[in-house]
């Protein structure tokens, strides 16, 4: 039932050895937590009288009711698909590959439909539907590219799939990601409230508060219902963790400011880098991208980075064997300082 998630196996313990982490995208200047509050969290203060969910749904402008809180964005993607993953289930291509695995392993039939270059194209996924589909699962920004679909891109997704009576699953994750805020949640696009749809959010990537393991989902009040049942089966979400999230939202702006500096710094850094040494698009505001070499496929150009000590994620885990993932998460100092051994590990080859 539970088959290897090749990707997870593969990065697990590797940014902690790394010299040079250009792997890890949540955006932590300040590096891994050591202590019990995170370090951004540490002076600031908590709100009085609020839960979780009421901050959630103030944010997402909607009710208690459409808001679950779970463990992370990884246990909402695992709750969604043990809820609704039945018979074929779309997820986009390239894609992150627990977004294929999880509703495989909930017995779901899994096709795949083309993002070219990280485009979310609504005529794509209208071609791929059918009345048999019960899921689309997509990213945005998009994972691995960066590509960001604005809010009438996922509207058009959404009836397309809703005309077919599928579900659109959306991990905005990664939506905020942009050195100026716009008008949604975190002031990033989302797609919660449009028709059939779940939007999927966390502490962890734009934040950078992977340690206190918060996601949610919102969607229609029916749909979070019906999560109910199978959250049972999954671990709970520890009060202390709850506490710390309540700071977060209640500070979120403080964070968000920092965040948006550190996406519009490595962003540059990061373009400024791939324009010089490398091929591939920097999406606008992105500070993560895949990104290629004409001398090397994915897997040696991963390999001569390792050898100059810098970690990237070989592209074959996203369906990119010809490139990299760079994620730049790290204090822009660092960050500068990894791009360079990643750039001399080619150059000194040429």
């Amino acid at each position: 039932m539970f088959s290897p998630i090749d990707y997870l196996e593969w990065i697990s313990g590797r940014p902690e050895r790394a010299t040079h982490d250009l792997a890890s995208s949540d955006l932590r200047p300040e590096g891994p937590c050591s202590g019990v509050v995170p370090e951004p969290l540490a002076d600031l203060p908590d709100p009085e009288d609020v839960t979780l969910e009421t901050q959630l749904a103030d944010i997402y402008d909607c009710a208690t009711g459409n808001v679950r809180v779970t463990a992370g964005a990884s246990h909402a993607n695992a709750l969604v698909a043990a809820t609704f993953a039945e018979g074929r289930v779309l997820v986009e291509s390239p894609g992150y590959e627990p977004l294929v695995a999880c509703p495989e392993a909930f017995g779901a039939h899994v096709e795949r439909f083309e993002r070219p270059d990280g485009h979310l194209d609504p005529a794509l996924l209208a071609e791929a539907l059918t009345d048999d589909t019960a899921m689309v699962v997509v990213t945005n920004r998009h994972n691995p590219t960066g590509e960001l679909a604005d809010r009438e891109t996922l509207r058009a997704c959404a009836e397309h799939a809703a005309a077919h009576d599928a579900l659109l699953v959306v991990d905005e994750v990664y939506a905020a990601y942009d050195p100026e805020a716009g008008e949604g949640p975190f002031g990033g696009p989302t797609a919660a409230s449009l028709p059939n749809t779940l939007a999927i959010g966390s502490l962890t990537k734009f934040l950078g508060l992977g340690d206190l393991r918060i996601g949610w989902v919102v969607g229609p009040g029916e749909s979070v219902a019906a999560l109910d049942t199978a959250a049972w089966y999954f671990p709970v979400v520890a009060g202390p963790s709850r506490a710390l999230a309540r700071r977060a939202l209640a500070n979120r702006e403080t964070i968000a400011d920092r965040s948006r500096e550190l996406c519009a710094r490595n962003h540059d850094l990061l373009a400024t880098c791939v324009a010089d040494s490398f091929a591939g698009e920097v999406p606008d505001g992105s500070p993560y991208a895949l990104v290629s070499h004409p001398a090397y496929t994915g897997d040696e150009l991963a390999a001569r980075a390792a050898e100059e000590e810098v970690l990237v994620v070989p592209g074959r885990f996203f369906e990119r064997p010809d490139a990299v993932r760079v994620s730049l998460g790290g204090h822009p100092e660092a960050m500068d300082a990894a791009l360079a051994a990643f750039s001399g590990a080619v150059e000194r080859t040429n």
